[in-house]
């Protein structure tokens, strides 16, 4: 008992310290909590009194500045103000002196009128017979000097044009110095060996009558060793024939059935060729927008000859001088391309509509919706149709420019020996003629006459009326030179 005592009392002196204690550190610890508090509020002052005094020095500042801005308005307020009135007084100065500017020119036109009445009395003449008269004398004395000048003028133009129409055409020419286009079209066919004649021709004709009847083409065989000639309007039909008998003796099977399905891959590949050269066609020149129609017609061209050159390489060979042209001059290239690509395009089809080829050729390009630009370019590319525009008449020009080239055409030998044998008959058609003999091919024809039968006068004679002849029954490029020989000889042999 007296041990919980103990702990009791123990327990309570334990509290009451305890208390003590803590009543001492809530004390210090307020004490120190208002201290820090005091500190804290003179620390603020100061920054606060620290704050108003710089706020107070900047507000001083600014009033300064302030004060000089306004000082500067107004000493340039009062410049302004002195401008203003030194220009007022100006526009008032100026206005005056309108005023008296005006003045004087009225007395001016007075003056000039009184001077012009003045002037009318004395010459007896109005101000607008004076200046009839006056114009008429200056044209008078003048009229010969401006019909010189207007005549050189248009020499001078002339001169111009002819020289730049020159020169455009040279280069144009320069740059498309292709190559030769003279070709021709294959129409003979060479055999492997003479004994392939019969297998061609068949038992009893069968096969070159089912050749015949396939292609449309009459096939020729005759004596020459080696060759079948192959006869047709068509060259198209021409060339399926030539392909034909050219894959029939490659294989060696000739028979009419194996004709017909020959005949039929030859019409293939032919029509294949003729669709590619088109498209190669428009593509060298840099064309597009041509109808599949009038594409395929101008591949068709690729078998077709005129004097010799081929019809499709000359138009490609225009196309492009046409369009180098249309450039120089200003016209429009892309209707000057088609246009002359397309020009000879109606020969394709002269066989089967009758006509000549450039109607022919704008008929087509009109059914197949080309303009007419187009269309009058390539029906005015010979000479029954007035060309009226710049297009067709660059169409007209390269036509020429390209026939005329050197190697562009020629003729066959059959033609050429045509025309000498005319030459020498013009010739012997005459009295009184020995020999004669067309020579320098076919630039001289050389007649030998029988001296007792002609004397030196008629020999004279002879040689005019041979040229006039020939003038008026043949055609032939350039001159003919005509050359009447008589020779007398005396021969004696001494023994």
């Amino acid at each position: 008992m007296i041990e919980v005592l103990i702990a009791l009392v123990a327990l309570t002196v334990g509290a009451a310290l305890g208390a003590v204690i803590v009543r001492r550190q809530v004390a210090l610890a307020h004490a120190t909590t208002e201290e820090i508090i005091a500190d804290a509020k003179a620390k603020a002052g100061t920054i606060v009194l620290e704050a108003k005094d710089e706020a107070l020095n900047l507000e001083n500042e600014r009033r300064a500045e302030w004060k000089k801005t306004e000082q500067r308005l107004a000493e340039r307020e009062t410049v302004l103000d002195s401008k203003l009135d030194k220009l007022e007084v100006r526009a008032e100065q100026l206005r005056s002196q309108e005023d008296e500017v005006e003045a004087l020119k009225n007395e001016i036109r007075q003056i000039r009128t009184r001077q012009q009445e003045k002037l009318e009395k004395i010459a007896s003449l109005s101000k607008k017979d004076a200046a009839d008269k006056l114009l008429a004398m200056t044209e008078r004395d003048i009229k010969n000097d401006l019909v010189g000048l207007v005549s050189k003028l248009q020499h001078d133009a002339m001169d111009d044009a002819e020289e730049v129409a020159q020169t455009i055409l040279l280069t144009a020419m320069e740059r498309m110095a292709s190559e030769v286009t003279a070709e021709r079209t294959v129409t003979a066919v060479k055999l492997t060996d003479d004994e392939m004649k019969g297998r061609i021709i068949g038992k009893e004709g069968r096969n070159i009558q089912a050749l015949q009847r396939e292609t449309g083409v009459d096939v020729l065989v005759d004596d020459t060793p080696g060759m079948i000639i192959l006869s047709s309007f068509d060259p198209v039909r021409r060339q399926v024939a030539r392909y034909a008998l050219e894959m029939l003796m490659k294989d060696g099977r000739i028979h009419p059935g194996r004709i017909e399905e020959v005949v039929e891959k030859a019409q293939k590949q032919i029509d294949k060729e003729i669709r590619q050269a088109g498209e190669d066609a428009q593509r060298e020149v840099g064309v597009v927008g041509v109808p599949k129609e009038m594409q395929r017609l101008l591949g068709e061209l690729k078998f077709r000859t005129s004097y010799g050159q081929n019809v499709l390489k000359h138009s490609t060979e225009m196309a492009q001088m046409a369009g180098m042209i249309a450039e120089e001059i200003g016209a429009n290239v892309r209707t000057a391309k088609i246009a002359t690509l397309l020009h000879d395009v109606g020969k394709a089809v002269t066989h089967k509509i009758e006509g000549k080829h450039h109607h022919i050729g704008a008929e087509l390009a009109r059914k197949y919706g080309m303009s007419e630009e187009i269309a009058h370019a390539i029906e005015a590319h010979h000479d029954d149709i007035e060309a009226t525009t710049p297009e067709a008449l660059v169409v007209r020009v390269v036509d020429a420019v390209s026939a005329a080239r050197p190697g562009a055409r020629n003729i066959s030998a059959e033609n050429f020996s045509e025309r000498m044998r005319d030459l020498e008959n013009v010739a012997k058609s005459f009295e009184g003629i020995d020999k004669a003999y067309a020579i320098s091919a076919g630039r001289e024809v050389r007649v030998m006459v029988r001296p007792g039968a002609i004397d030196d006068l008629s020999a004279i004679k002879l040689a005019r009326d041979i040229a006039t002849k020939i003038e008026s029954t043949m055609q032939y490029p350039g001159t003919i030179k005509v050359n009447v020989i008589r020779e007398t000889r005396a021969i004696e042999f001494a023994k």
